[in-house]
């Protein structure tokens, strides 16, 4: 709905209107995009594995889902955040951060029901010595705690646990941004290069090392997303120049040849430079910086080519908006799926036909799943689409000059 508003500018008035805030979906087909990548990867030993991002670039789903993520904590929270009202906006995302751990639980628990009722039903005990289960088994008195405090995630089923921590640090982003958008980008990645160059991370309680996706890490990449949008949404643009554009392709396009030549040996040169792992390697626990910088060519490379960003744009009833729109629900149903798609796997030795059938019909029931959440919205609305008015535009704003000329 379009908003006149009069203002005196000397003599004369004139009106301002203001175009209607449209839902950009771009978002949410990105965001379905990522959860099926995800999916996929999530059930490996098939076919459809060697087709996802990550066979041709350093960076992989993961990324892009906590990218996305950030652009839409930026608009969700960061449009109407005021310093004043800080401690609403932590209630708000503590609530958030809870929904996500009580999702994380479901999962977790269900993955162990699944892995269990796989390894007595059909009499293959090996299924408990995958995905960091039997550390859980062997100790149920320190391993259940463990599960429940996140000091233990079981393989596959770690995203939400550094997803549910990065909203806890969001009241403090939008603080810092508020003082000053460079100032929160240069605390986030001191914290990011501090963490990576000294191995700061959550640790795990049964057994050695960090939790898999390091939230101290990730955190740099989840705050550029909300103070990019943030910045876009105030007026700013992205900084656009065809030196930018050719150096983010040629990073690009380097990234494919080195994982799709498998050009790892060149690490090593890499290492004799001295710099720390998080500069020079690719570890994803830590998230090194050729991962960082990838999937931020890539997101430059998607604003500033036309073509990709209309591909993008579909419909509000397109399957992948959809799908997009209820991410939560659809990647907790989406990680049950893989598990049940590994329990299936391994007890078929991992046959070529039968992983690949699993993973097309793990999709259906995903857009199948999403659509009956969708028709539930519509019902509980009364057929209104109440869903917020977002763009990852500035709106455009035009001047009525139609009483100035009567």
């Amino acid at each position: 709905m379009a908003i006149a508003r009069g203002a005196t500018i000397g003599a004369k008035q004139s009106s301002v209107t203001v175009a209607p805030a449209k839902r950009d979906t771009r978002l949410d087909v990105l965001r379905g995009l990522a959860l099926i990548t995800i999916f996929i990867n999530h059930v490996p030993g098939q076919i459809f594995e060697n087709l996802t991002t990550k066979n041709f670039g350093f960076s992989d789903a993961a990324e892009a889902f906590v990218l996305i993520s950030g652009i839409a904590v930026g608009l969700a929270y960061g449009t109407r955040f005021e310093p004043s009202a800080w401690l609403q906006t932590a209630v708000k995302a503590t609530k958030r951060a809870f929904t996500l751990y009580l999702a994380h639980m479901i999962t977790t628990f269900m993955t162990l029901a699944l892995f269990l009722t796989g390894a007595w039903v059909f009499h293959r005990p090996g299924l408990l010595c995958e995905i960091n289960i039997l550390a859980v088994l062997t100790n149920l008195k320190a391993g259940i705690p463990s599960l429940v405090l996140l000091g233990h995630q079981i393989g596959y089923n770690n995203i939400l646990p550094m997803y549910g921590a990065l909203m806890l640090m969001v009241p403090v982003i939008l603080l810092l941004n508020a003082a000053s958008p460079l100032l929160a980008l240069a605390v986030s990645g001191t914290v990011w290069l501090f963490a990576g160059t000294y191995e700061i991370a959550p640790h795990n309680m049964l057994i050695e090392g960090y939790w898999f996706l390091n939230p101290l890490s990730w955190q740099f990449l989840f705050t550029i997303g909300i103070v990019g949008m943030m910045h876009v949404r105030r007026g700013g643009k992205l900084p656009q120049h065809p030196v930018l554009f050719a150096a983010a392709a040629a990073y690009v396009a380097l990234s494919f040849a080195w994982v799709v030549g498998q050009l790892w040996s060149f690490g090593i040169a890499l290492a004799a430079l001295g710099l720390p792992p998080v500069l020079t390697g690719f570890d994803k626990t830590f998230l090194s910086l050729p991962r960082l910088l990838h999937v931020l060519a890539l997101t430059y490379l998607v604003i500033n080519i036309p073509a990709i960003s209309r591909l993008l744009r579909r419909s509000a009833d397109n399957p992948l908006t959809i799908l997009g729109r209820h991410s939560l629900n659809i990647f907790v149903a989406g990680t049950i799926l893989a598990m049940v798609g590994q329990v299936v796997l391994y007890i078929n030795n991992h046959d070529r036909i039968v992983g690949p059938v699993f993973v097309v019909i793990g999709i259906a029931i995903q857009f199948a799943y999403a659509y009956h959440l969708e028709r539930k919205r519509k019902l509980e609305t009364g057929g209104r689409d109440r869903l917020p008015n977002r763009t990852l535009v500035p709106v455009p704003v035009r001047v009525d000059r139609s009483r100035d000329r009567r």
